[in-house]
């Protein structure tokens, strides 16, 4: 069994196959990836903008949303959460940091995943577990280290 993924595209910007952001996030899971099932909505600055400010209380948009599955009863499958990534803020932090955009998607993805497992950066000790996690994840999928400026 492995990690199921659906994704819900809202707008016609590039983004990665349904594949891509499977391996991405199964990768960041490892073995926890067994039976789960993630979400994905690819959204427009607008959506991403309200729910940043309605679950974060933050007024603009943002490249990823993390929202971890209520807790339920385990089946075969269960759900583990949904991401919501906005594509044009992808597109300009990839720019704007001299990455490519799909080296961008696949850390956003990583990301995100990782939180709904629990991970955060909320103290220092927290995000560097996070950030070595994110790195050594990236870079068995062949991505470099996404903190290193280039």
């Amino acid at each position: 069994m492995t990690l199921s993924v659906e994704v819900q595209r809202t707008v016609r910007q590039w983004a990665p196959t349904r594949a891509d952001i499977a391996t991405w996030a199964g990768t960041a899971l490892g073995r926890k990836a067994a039976g789960r099932e993630l979400g994905v909505r690819v959204v427009g600055p607008a959506e991403s903008r309200r729910l940043n400010a309605r679950y974060r209380g933050r007024d603009k948009p943002t490249n990823v949303l993390s929202f971890p599955a209520a807790v339920l009863p385990v089946g075969p499958e269960h759900p583990l959460g949904d991401l919501v990534i906005c594509p044009m803020v992808l597109r300009t932090e990839a720019r704007e940091q001299r990455k490519t955009l799909r080296a961008h998607w696949a850390h956003l993805v990583v990301h995100g995943t990782l939180h709904l497992v629990g991970y955060d950066h909320e103290d220092p000790a927290d995000a560097d577990r996070m950030e070595r996690r994110e790195i050594a994840v990236l870079r068995r999928l062949g991505f470099p280290n996404p903190y290193r400026s280039s």
